[in-house]
């Protein structure tokens, strides 16, 4: 708006750039004056004349020309039409707008090259009766036509008001129009005319001018113009706001570029170059680094592109990073391993108790670096239940070994960029987190935790476990690749350590690259040992008693690993003794009198009612109920098998949230005593008519596996001949339809789960065996083991059956 507008009527007409105005007595333009019935007329290509404005025009056409030279030499009245397609030379009646404005010429000149420039004010609106001729040039009959409306009307008043409004904060928001434009705005008193001054400097095309100017009632007309001034206004506000926010930036930047030039010459003056400095620095550190021939020739290509580029550019941060972690890795550098073999095993067997194979697995390691000097350290996969010293068992092999200890939890992990890191030519790059662990560890060969690595995940930005696999294999890992560093780096003499809970989520081909060694959980008596050596002074410490103010005895501690707790490992058993612990602490800090000895008794006050009971278990069941044994990721556990007879047709119904190899179990057990039937003493017509349930308790919990065969197998033939199953008696192991019993894992945490629940008797296969041998004696001492290789054994002991 009020802007220099550009007005090109003709093809061929040069234009002229002036500022559309009004002159000073817009009343004087408005009076009435008579007009003739016919005038010349001139068409005008891209804009709309409106009454009381003043237009230069440059006339270029012949007919156009014609027609200003008559209207000229007579009143200087000439019909002023738009054209609806500016893309016509010759336009008739049909391709002009009906109405338009009479304009007298105020001023008129020829110019050299033929062409006219002339200055039209608009007088009045005219509608267009018939176009009398078009040669040589256009001519018609008109109307004319008056405003509508009441000029003194409040509303038309408010509209005029909001008129002004905008107009004002258009200008103040278009730096080009001068200020001046405001006052002369205001100056003007005919509101018809400030309606049309406003529409004939609106930033539209000309069919919106043109429906202004067709429209007669002076509110309707003025409110659209007010809608046309808000886009406008709108459109300048944003166009201002996003003026200034780059504007800012760029005073922002041109700032700090100021500021750094002063600062540099200020250096420059007193001998200074942080920057230089810095380069320096880095270069004589990089000398003292034991790396190969090739990595130096890589770091001084680095080294000279740095001083080749602004400091203040975004990629100096990026190289200067890259060189400050390449100098920060202990390139070659190795911490000096403890050969003292019974120190070390001194110092394993102090900080555990139990885990043997582990401790005499690391002895041996080693044993051989001892002898030989110099070898690749092994890839071992601790696997468990939770809570029984997995991770802390690596901090005592760093701790024995003299190595530095490194821990890096793999759960949740799902993004490949965290082993191999991210390419450096992105900005806030980074290594992964192998080399930014040994970084940290400033060795070359720590002791390094994967913790949880059966945790690992996967998406779309990767497969971590498959990029563990180049970590994991010693004959690949001498030559690491790490993204960031784009340079490959030795891991063969760090000793990982992986800690997992389950082998079955591990990737097979990341399985294959470890050594398995197996971390059983604890029975009672070791965990009663574990509490007297580990559990019971740290927490003395923690809560700042000394130890002669708590003494807990063997039966109070047996009582709470027994009642309160049910785990393969000790984390809720170091809860509950943390709890006493604060009893007492409250008893020591508040004064007052308490017995030091903590006795059985005393428990149920400090912990509460019993949580876990083994009358469950021991308690003498009805027929068709077979006590299992299960194990799980937390350990071993008991599992009821409970099985009914309803009328029906010999159907079987399996509930318990069970998976497909159990079900395919417990097919197999029925299918088998159908087929067996003699041996307890039962028809086959015994099992037509009697629909066969199997329910597993805890239904929430998913179980699957096929360890439960013999279990199930028992149950139902106790509940088809109604005699009860042996009492304290578990059992685990897979079935066959040929009447085989077959090894099954976990067996270690399966007995312990049996001792805990009070279980005097188990059956398992005669396979088996040789894994109860490597138990400890004291801890299955008072169980006694029964060790079968058919199904007719297991239900001989389980039933009392003897026909086979």
């Amino acid at each position: 708006m009020f802007e220099d507008i550009e007005f090109s009527l003709m093809p061929e007409e040069e234009v002229d750039f002036m500022s559309m105005f009004s002159i000073d007595e817009e009343e004087d333009v408005l009076v009435k004056e008579n007009f003739p019935e016919t005038l010349p007329l001139l068409a005008l290509k891209n804009t709309v004349l409106f009454p009381g404005v003043i237009i230069p025009i440059t006339v270029g056409r012949d007919k156009s020309i014609k027609a200003i030279n008559k209207a000229y030499k007579g009143d200087r009245f000439i019909g002023v039409l738009s054209q609806m397609d500016m893309e016509i030379e010759h336009p008739d009646a049909d391709d002009l707008y009906p109405v338009g404005a009479i304009a007298k010429i105020v001023k008129m000149l020829k110019l050299p090259d033929g062409t006219l420039t002339a200055i039209l004010q608009g007088k009045k609106r005219f509608r267009l009766k018939n176009m009398i001729r078009t040669e040589p040039m256009l001519e018609g009959s008109i109307e004319l036509l008056d405003e509508k409306g009441d000029p003194n009307s409040i509303e038309l008043e408010a509209a005029i008001q909001a008129i002004m409004e905008r107009a004002e904060q258009i200008i103040k928001l278009s730096p080009h129009i001068p200020s001046e434009a405001n006052m002369m705005f205001k100056g003007i008193n005919n509101k018809a005319f400030k309606i049309n001054f406003v529409a004939s400097n609106l930033r539209v095309d000309v069919p919106a001018k043109q429906e202004i100017l067709m429209v007669d009632d002076l509110y309707e007309k003025a409110q659209i113009v007010l809608k046309h001034m808000d886009g406008e206004l709108q459109l300048l506000k944003i166009k201002d706001k996003l003026e200034n926010k780059v504007r800012g930036d760029i005073e922002k930047q041109q700032k700090e570029y100021f500021l750094n030039q002063q600062l540099k010459t200020i250096q420059e003056e007193l001998g200074q170059n942080p920057q230089a400095n810095e380069l320096a620095e880095f270069i004589k550190r990089a000398k003292d680094k034991n790396w190969g021939e090739a990595i130096q020739k890589v770091f001084d290509k680095e080294i000279n592109k740095i001083k080749r580029i602004n400091p203040q550019v975004a990629e100096y941060s990026v190289m200067m990073n890259w060189v400050e972690t390449m100098l920060d890795l202990p390139w070659g550098e190795y911490t000096e391993d403890n050969f003292d073999l019974n120190n070390v095993k001194k110092v394993l067997d102090s900080d555990h108790f139990g885990l043997e194979k582990v401790k005499e697995r690391i002895l041996e390691h080693l044993a051989v670096l001892k002898l030989k000097g110099d070898m690749k350290a092994p890839i071992l996969c601790l696997v468990g239940p939770p809570g029984v010293g997995k991770t802390s068992l690596g901090k005592s092999i760093a701790k024995a070994l003299d190595r530095k200890y490194v821990r890096m939890s793999l759960g949740g992990l799902s993004d490949e960029s965290e082993i191999r890191g991210h390419r450096k030519t992105y900005i806030g790059a980074m290594p992964g987190r192998i080399i930014k662990s040994l970084r940290k560890a400033k060795s070359s060969n720590p002791v390094f935790i994967l913790d949880e690595i059966d945790k690992v995940g996967k998406d779309f930005r990767g497969d971590p476990s498959s990029a563990l696999l180049e970590v994991l294999d010693p004959e690949q890992n001498t030559t690491f690749f790490d993204n960031y560093l784009d340079l490959e780096y030795d891991l063969s003499k760090v000793l990982f350590i992986a800690t997992s809970n389950s082998l079955n989520t591990i990737q097979p081909a990341l399985l294959d690259r470890m050594e398995i060694l197996q971390v059983s959980g604890y029975s009672i008596e070791e965990k009663i040992e574990i509490a007297k050596r580990h559990l019971i002074p740290e927490s003395l410490e923690e809560h700042g008693l000394k130890k002669e103010q708590v003494v807990i005895n063997d039966s109070a501690m047996m009582k709470i690993v027994s009642e309160y707790t049910k785990e393969s490992g000790v984390r809720s058993l170091k809860r509950q003794v943390d709890a006493v612990m604060r009893h007492y602490a409250k008893k020591v800090a508040m004064e007052e009198e308490y017995e030091k000895e903590l006795k059985p008794k005393y428990i149920r006050e400090i912990l509460g009612p019993q949580k876990f009971s083994n009358e469950l278990y021991t308690e003498a069941q009805v027929p068709g109920v077979a006590v299992g044994l299960a194990w799980t990721s937390v350990g071993g556990d008991i599992l009821f098998i409970e099985t009914s007879l309803s009328k029906g047709k010999g159907g079987m119904t399996l509930t318990g949230n069970l998976g497909d190899v159990m079900k395919e179990s417990a097919s197999t057990a029925f299918s088998f005593i159908k087929a067996q039937s003699n041996l307890i003493g039962l028809k086959p017509e015994d099992f037509e008519g009697r629909d066969l349930h199997i329910h597993v308790p805890e239904g929430a919990i998913p179980k699957d596996g096929p360890s439960a065969g013999i279990t199930m197998m028992t149950a139902i033939a106790s509940v088809f001949t109604g005699k009860p199953i042996k009492s304290h008696l578990a059992m685990t192991g897979e079935i066959t339809l040929r009447g085989k019993v077959l090894p099954v894992g976990g067996i270690k945490e399966k007995i312990l789960a049996a001792k805990r629940a009070g279980m005097k008797e188990i059956i398992l296969c005669k396979e088996n065996k040789k894994h109860v041998d490597e138990i400890e004696s004291t801890y299955i001492e008072g169980l006694e083991f029964h060790y079968v290789d058919r199904m007719e054994e297991v239900l001989n002991i389980a039933l009392g059956v003897n026909k086979f």
